[in-house]
């Protein structure tokens, strides 16, 4: 059995606090792009181990007993002892470490797609449950709708927003962002803050000055090339751009039938969707 993982942008990442669990509580639009991996799944038969792992496309990095896919297998193997060893392979098209949720989202059609093939018959909360464990923006993707993510990013609500008739440029430089240190730099202050469910409703044009992701100001700072990317896109015509997630992926939305002839570096990843 074969599925298609999506990525995911970050519209708006505003960070309200600190969490006793050592998290912070957030705010943020996920909001679903068509850039997808592929996970396949199927019984193994004649093998020892649990799980037979294999991968190709862009590398990841890491043990494979930390791949996030790995990891979805045994958390549900504790509680379904009886869940039979599978052989998986997944194709790897989105950047690791890009603030796209790609790894998030190959965990969470992981827990999907064994719950079906083998029958499991797990409560949609509980899956998201499971999902939390594997990551904070793990749940959306069972979800996969536009929605506004709040605690960790599990508190999902359903927004109304379609950028259908947008083109969205997303853009990685290849650089990594320790996310850890990111957010030991956010500013303090929430002056920047805004009701982000309100300001979606408006224009696209008028999010870039409503709508902003924290994570600009430290990761900016740290990795002016970043930067470079989001002001390149608002120079040849992006309504709005930001940074997804902690970075270091940029995305801009660029008007109906406007297609952007970007012109960065070979390495960079650059996607139109």
């Amino acid at each position: 059995m074969v599925v298609f993982p999506n990525c995911k942008i970050n519209i708006g990442l505003q960070v309200t606090g600190k969490r006793e669990d050592g998290f912070h509580d957030l705010e943020t639009v996920f909001y679903p792009l068509a850039i997808k991996d592929a996970l396949e799944i199927v019984p193994a038969t004649g093998t020892s181990s649990p799980v037979s792992y294999t991968s190709s496309g862009n590398e990841i990095d890491g043990n494979i007993d930390d791949n996030l896919c790995v990891r979805a297998y045994y958390l549900l193997k504790k509680d379904f002892p009886l869940l039979p060893p599978v052989q998986m392979h997944l194709h790897k098209a989105i950047p690791s470490g890009a603030g796209l949720g790609g790894g998030s989202a190959d965990a969470a059609c992981t827990l999907q797609l064994l719950a079906k093939l083998f029958e499991l018959a797990i409560p949609d909360e509980r899956l998201a449950g499971y999902a939390l464990q594997l990551g904070s923006d793990c749940p959306f993707f069972l979800v996969n709708k536009p929605a506004i993510g709040k605690g960790r990013g599990e508190n999902l609500e359903p927004v109304s927003l379609d950028l259908g008739r947008y083109n969205i440029q997303v853009v990685h430089p290849g650089i990594h962002v320790n996310t850890g240190q990111a957010f030991s730099l956010l500013r303090k202050d929430g002056s920047k803050h805004t009701d982000l469910r309100a300001a979606i409703e408006n224009p696209v044009e008028t999010w870039k000055e409503q709508i902003f992701n924290d994570f600009e100001t430290p990761v900016f700072a740290t990795y002016p090339e970043i930067k470079k990317i989001k002001d390149y896109l608002y120079d040849i015509g992006a309504l709005y751009a930001s940074l997804s997630g902690s970075g270091s992926s940029v995305f801009g939305i660029f008007a109906e039938g406007r297609k952007p002839a970007v012109n960065f570096p070979a390495h960079y990843f650059c996607k139109l969707v």
